[in-house]
Formats: structure tokens, C-alpha cells, sequence
């Protein structure tokens, strides 16, 4: 799939061929060699992710590089997800088919094994013979294993080494010299034949464990897709009629019956429902809807009937964006992955040359065999796998994670900065307010009633889309019981100041109460005075004072509780707003929030981050902002990470890291916690991969660990750092306790 904008372009490649952390680590390598490319290689999702200047690159040039580099490329979601999981299920029993295959040759090879321990009642050093014993174990080595050379070769002729070639390289040690001793008949030596089958075998084994979590990883992204409608009801010569979602092209009117999923967004034309928007939200309350209402693919209708209009259909919908956004965000990569990056690019070398040493080191001193077998535990027990495993796998069932909760996290580095935020700045109207004023107090003069003062005053806004227009307008329908006010003429509106106007034969004016006296409009101070903490719109009718409404923004009702969980997660909250100071105040004092900057302008929004950023880069903190109009944008673009309200402006969504659905300040304080947990599986995958390394290859090298026993860890060691990952799933939103 290849987006475009103005400046670059994104190329999304499936890759085949990969095997461990070293693979991964070459290939981003020789990417990132053409020219004006960014690349990024995932493990665990199995993609590289290709970012560039415009017309830098073709998808041949770019499948070319992969190919030379020995894997195979295509373009990444060319036919859809269910096929790709069809293929590599038949993948996968093919190679469980192989394994069975294997584990039964080996069966016997594992019982002369035992015998030679003595382990075995009464069985002897030749239990198996020899001749049977190659026979066995060289249709496991060579046919079994062909998929070890074939990696080994391709990674060797692109100019790198992987698990491949660790694992080719020492079961060959050990099979050839088997080999040799058997058919030179020299029967006081030792053959290795089971070690070789066996670390064949158990690497098997460790591969198909391995494919079968790294499917379980990507869960999340897999179930959002089968929710995905394939059909949808239009009406065709006065019937219902069921056509394909792939037919429905904007513009055109689709029913929605009930219980029906919503197959493409739309605007609801006639009827009146409630739907289930858990899917894209979190929230488990259906949400009303009526005509004019907006309707999202993929959420569920409710009892009534519903007649819509398509407004996004395909790759438009907010569903299918919500799809290209954590797979986008699964195959990033955190900067946490750097050190295993690093250690992962020098690894296999590495462990070549210890092998070597340890193999010299051991027949220098007289003992051949020990030499070879210790040797061949050295190479087998190294794997990177686990390495490369550790933090994409628990990025992706933490991005799954996150989509289920409302949570649109787009890429892993913004999600590794939640998690050290220690700073968040957030903006005041609809963000930790509902975002829709309303009015609160009506005072009109002595001649005066509050409703004709509310009537006045919304003959002229009628004319106006200022939210404080809006929601005089709202309250004077509300009175009149949703009748049809009187509109005004000859209305002029100044920027910043008021509105004014004509209706009913008379003059009138309404704005800032400057504006009134900018005018000429003498009014009582101590009634301006008396109203504090909200924005005053002052009337004058025929230049005389009318009296003056008062509009306030409220909080949402759950911002009290979020804010709450910040001061538990020692967060430092910052409100930021270009309202005025009395306002600022006063939402500052009932959300309980100490710290707030008022009448600060787009660009000085974008400032104050700036300043908090250097404050907190001396604790290694990250910054976060929170906001949901075009205003916060350059604040957005500037924080560490930044969260868009995701009801808010398709700018501050597109500038923001993280986008909430829901539109809850708790889906902040949910991406802190869910990038903590993901943080602390992330180390903790670490010390599992390393750990195996930093203790096994020692072992090895001074012959304390055999071949069946290191290809035993090796294969523990990659399941164990999935396996930790996949308990990340256990992590669930906040949710507030009915009382």
C-alpha cells in the first residue's frame, strides 16, 4: 500500500525470509543505503516500512535491494489480510507436517541418547546402530534442514550471517564428523548424530511456537478487520436491495436496518436510533443519533431503521484509517530497540568467532571431540531470535490494544513517550471543557424580561456560527419550544468584537461589553462585575443597555477523574487558553488544576511546550499536549507526544501522536498506563533475550551444555520473550465503577 504526500512518500513491503534479529538489522541496513530513503525493518510484523522523497524510489528498485539482500518483498496488503493469514496457515501445517516428520526420525536418535547416559533400562551405547543412526539423522539434517541452508546461503550471498547460519553450520560440524567416524569404521570414537537431529528438531519446534504467538500478537488488528461489513442494503425500484460495500459510492443512500453494521460512513437522512460506537470509542452506552447525525463503518445500529447518505467509502472510511494506523504504528519500531539493534548487527560474527575459539581452545588441549560438540552448542545456543523478538511483539499487541480501547496510537515512539510523560499541557476548550457553550445567566434591564432580552439577541446571532452566537440562538429556541425565531436585517459583524443588526424596527447590538461602550452604550458595572469566571455577551437595543447574557463552557464530566489519575501518576497538568483571565480562572478552580496560562495565542502555545520541554529534558522527561482545534496544532507538532481529541479539527488529528476516539481526557492517562506496561515487558523481553545469551555461551564454550540442551534453550528462549508479550493482553481502560 503507497501513500502519498506533498514532500514524501511511504512504501509498505511484505518480507519473506527473515529469521532472527540479524536478518532484520541487515535489511534495514541496505535499505537505508538508497538514496534519500528512511527505512524501517519489523521482525515481528515481517514488514519494512520505506519513507522517501518524492519519486526517489520505484517499488522495483525497492524489491530489487530486499532480493539482492537475500529475502523476497511485495507490496504489503496487495491482496487482503485473510488471504495473507490462509497462506501462512497452510505455511504453518506444512511445517508442522515437517516437524512430525522429523520428531519421528528423531524419536530414535533421542533413545540412544538416553542410553548413553545410562538413562536408558537395559540399554548400551550402541542401542541404535550407527549405520541406522546416519540413516536417520541425515534425511533430518538435509531435507528437515534444507530451510536452514537455504536461509544461510541467501543471508551469506547478501553480505550478512543469521540464525541460519548458526544453526547450519554447527548441526553440519556434527553430522559430518558423525559421518566420517562411521564409514572410517573407527568405533572407539563418539558420533553426534542425535545432537545434530535434535537441535534440528527442537529448532523446528521453536519455530512453529514462535509463528503460532506472533500470529496471537497481531490479534487486535485481525478482529477489527472481521468486523469490517462486506455487504450493505440500498434501495433499487422500491425494494430493499443487498449489494457489495465495494458498489456504494459517496453521494448514494444506503439503509441500515436493525441490528445491521454500518457499512460505509454516512449522515443519517431520515430516522432516529441509537448505535453501538464501542468498536471505534471504548464506550460500551450506545450513542443517539438522528438526522444529521454522522454514522461510522463498522459500528452497529441499534432497534429503528435508519436511511443514510455514503460520505466515505473504502479506503476513506474512519474505520479503515483506524486499520492503516496501527498496522503502520505495529510495524514502527521504539527508540527502547536501539541497543538491540545494535548488539544484533555484530551478534552472529561474533558468536563465529567465540565457536572458533572455544573449538581451538579444546583441541589445543587434546580433546577433539569435546572440541567439535562444544563447538556446535556455542553456535546453537546463540540465537538472536529473541533479541529481534523482544520489543516489536510487545509494540504490537500494545498498538492492538490500544485500537480496541479508542486509543490511535501512530507509531511506537509515541508510544514509548507516554509512558516517560512527566509534563502535559492541555488546551481549555473542548478539551478539558465539552467544547460547547452555554448560556448560564440571563440579566436583562429593568424593561426587560430574560426572554425578550434572549429573543433580541438571537435575531441578529441567527446571522453568526461564533459558538457564542450558537448557543444564544440554541437557548432562545429552547424557550420558545424550538419555533422559528425572528431573524434580523442589515446584519454586520465585526471580528473579535459583536455582532449588530436590525429586527423588529429596531437597532440592536450584542458583543463584548468594550464593544457596547465602543458605542456609546452606557451599562452598570457592578452587574458586570457581579458575573465572574464566564464570557459576557452585553445587548443594546436602539442604543440603549438591555441587559447582558452569560455563556460559560462546562467541564466534562469526567474530567475531574482523569485529572485525578495524573496526580496519582505524579503528571504535572498544565491548562492553556487564549480566553481571558476571570474565565481561565475559574475552569482552572473546578477542575482543581493549579497551573494555567491564559490568553496565550496559537504560537505561544506552541512556545510555553517549548519551554517545558527544556525543563523536563534535564529529568529525562518526555511532554505531552493534549487538544482538539486548529489553534493547538503547532503546540501538537511541538511536544514530545501529543494527544488530538479525536472529535476535534482533522488538523490537530493529523498533527497529534496519539488520537483518542473517544474524546475523554481518561484515554490520556490510559496511553500513559498502557505504554508503562508495554515498557515494562519491553525490559523485561530484553533481560529474557540476553540473559539466555550472557549465561549459555559461556556454558557452551566450556563444554557445561550440550547441543540438545542449547538448542532446547534456544528455542525456550524466543517463546518465553513472545509468550511474556502476549500477557499484555491482560491490560484494560479505565473504567469508573457504577455506583
Amino acid at each position: 500500500m503507497t501513500q502519498k504526500s506533498p514532500a514524501r512518500e511511504t512504501l509498505e513491503l511484505a518480507i519473506t525470509g527473515m529469521t532472527c534479529a540479524a536478518c532484520s538489522a541487515r535489511l534495514e541496513k541496505v535499505l537505508n543505503r538508497l538514496p534519500e530513503v528512511e527505512a524501517v525493518v519489523n521482525l515481528a510484523s515481517e514488514r519494512a516500512i520505506l519513507r522517501f522523497a518524492s519519486g526517489a524510489l520505484t517499488l522495483e528498485a525497492a524489491c530489487a535491494a530486499v532480493k539482492k539482500a537475500g529475502f523476497g518483498a511485495s507490496v504489503a496488503q496487495s491482496f487482503n489480510r485473510e488471504q495473507e493469514r490462509a497462506c501462512k496457515r497452510d505455511e504453518w501445517r506444512a511445517s508442522l507436517k515437517l516437524f512430525w516428520f522429523a520428531a519421528a526420525l528423531t524419536l530414535p536418535l533421542a533413545v540412544q541418547m538416553l542410553a548413553m547416559f545410562g538413562l536408558w533400562p537395559g540399554g548400551s551405547h550402541e542401542i541404535v546402530p550407527r549405520w541406522l543412526q546416519c540413516a536417520l539423522a541425515t534425511p533430518v539434517q538435509f531435507w528437515v534442514g534444507a530451510r536452514f541452508y537455504r536461509g544461510a546461503w541467501n543471508a551469506l550471498r547478501g553480505g550478512g550471517a543469521n540464525m541460519d547460519v548458526l544453526v547450519a553450520l554447527g548441526t553440519s560440524m556434527a553430522w559430518a564428523y558423525s559421518t566420517v567416524v562411521t564409514l572410517a569404521g573407527w568405533h572407539e570414537q563418539h558420533v553426534y548424530f542425535e545432537a545434530s537431529a535434535m537441535v534440528i528438531t527442537l529448532v523446528m519446534l521453536g519455530k512453529l511456537l514462535e509463528a503460532r504467538a506472533k500470529n496471537r500478537t497481531s490479534e487486535a488488528l485481525d478482529a477489527l478487520l472481521r468486523l469490517q461489513p462486506k455487504r450493505a442494503w440500498v434501495e433499487q425500484d422500491g425494494q430493499l436491495v443487498e449489494i457489495d460495500v465495494d458498489a456504494l459510492q459517496p453521494g448514494r443512500v444506503f439503509v441500515l436496518r436493525p441490528g445491521d453494521a454500518v457499512p460505509v460512513d454516512g449522515v443519517i437522512l431520515e430516522g432516529r436510533s441509537a448505535l453501538d460506537e464501542a468498536l471505534l470509542t471504548g464506550e460500551s452506552l450506545p450513542v443517539d443519533k438522528q438526522p444529521g447525525d454522522k454514522v461510522f463503518a463498522a459500528t452497529i445500529n441499534g432497534q429503528a431503521m435508519l436511511r443514510c447518505r455514503a460520505t466515505g467509502v473504502g479506503a476513506d472510511t474512519l474505520f479503515a484509517g483506524i486499520v492503516r494506523l496501527v498496522g503502520q504504528a505495529q510495524g514502527s519500531k521504539a527508540p527502547i530497540q536501539r541497543l538491540a539493534d545494535r548488539v544484533a548487527a555484530v551478534f552472529v560474527p561474533a558468536v563465529v568467532a567465540i565457536a572458533l575459539v572455544s573449538f581451538a581452545a579444546w583441541w589445543l588441549s587434546g580433546d577433539f571431540q569435546a572440541a567439535l560438540i562444544n563447538a556446535v552448542a556455542v553456535l546453537v545456543i546463540a540465537c538472536p531470535c529473541a533479541l529481534g523478538l523482544a520489543t516489536p511483539t510487545a509494540i504490537m499487541v500494545a498498538v492492538g490494544l490500544g485500537a480496541r480501547a479508542g486509543l490511535l496510537i501512530k507509531n511506537a515512539e509515541a508510544l514509548e513517550c507516554a509512558g516517560r510523560m512527566k509534563v502535559l499541557a492541555l488546551d481549555k476548550t473542548g478539551t478539558l471543557t465539552r467544547g460547547e457553550p452555554t448560556v448560564t445567566d440571563v440579566v436583562a434591564a429593568p424593561q426587560w424580561t430574560s426572554d425578550d432580552l434572549l429573543q433580541w439577541a438571537a435575531a441578529v446571532e441567527c446571522a453568526s456560527s461564533h459558538p457564542i452566537a450558537r448557543a444564544i440562538v440554541r437557548a432562545a429556541r429552547e424557550k420558545e419550544g424550538g419555533a422559528a425565531l425572528e431573524r434580523a436585517s442589515d446584519v454586520r459583524i465585526i471580528e473579535g468584537q459583536g455582532i449588530e443588526g436590525r429586527a423588529g424596527g429596531r437597532a440592536v447590538l450584542v458583543g463584548t461589553m468594550d464593544f457596547l461602550a465602543s458605542n456609546g452604550v452606557e451599562f452598570p458595572q457592578e452587574e458586570v462585575a457581579a458575573v465572574q469566571g464566564k464570557t459576557l455577551a452585553g445587548v443594546a437595543i436602539d442604543g440603549i443597555y438591555a441587559g447582558l447574557i452569560a455563556v460559560a463552557d462546562r467541564l466534562r464530566e469526567d474530567s475531574h477523574d482523569a485529572l485525578e489519575r495524573f496526580r496519582q501518576a505524579d503528571v504535572r497538568v498544565i491548562m492553556l487558553t487564549g480566553d481571558n483571565p476571570s474565565t481561565a480562572a475559574a475552569i482552572a478552580s473546578a477542575a482543581g488544576i493549579a497551573d494555567w496560562r491564559a490568553g496565550v495565542l496559537p504560537a505561544g502555545k506552541a512556545d510555553v511546550v517549548a519551554e517545558l520541554k527544556k525543563e523536563a529534558s534535564a529529568r529525562n522527561a518526555c511532554v505531552g499536549m493534549v487538544g482538539d482545534g486548529v489553534n493547538d496544532a503547532p503546540a501538537l507538532a511541538s511536544a514530545d507526544v501529543s494527544f488530538a481529541i479525536g472529535v476535534g479539527a482533522d488538523v490537530a488529528i493529523e498533527a497529534a501522536d496519539i488520537t483518542l476516539v473517544r474524546g475523554s481526557l481518561h484515554g490520556v492517562a490510559d496511553a500513559v498506563q498502557l505504554s508503562q506496561a508495554a515498557l515494562s515487558k519491553i525490559r523485561q523481553n530484553l533481560f529474557f533475550a540476553f540473559i539466555y545469551n550472557v549465561l549459555g555461551i559461556p556454558l557452551a564454550a566450556f563444554g557445561l551444555l550440550s547441543p540438545v540442551v542449547a538448542g532446547a534453550a534456544m528455542a525456550l528462549s524466543s517463546v518465553s520473550v513472545l509468550g511474556n508479550s502476549l500477557l499484555l493482553k491482560r491490560w484494560r481502560p479505565y473504567r469508573k465503577e457504577k455506583t
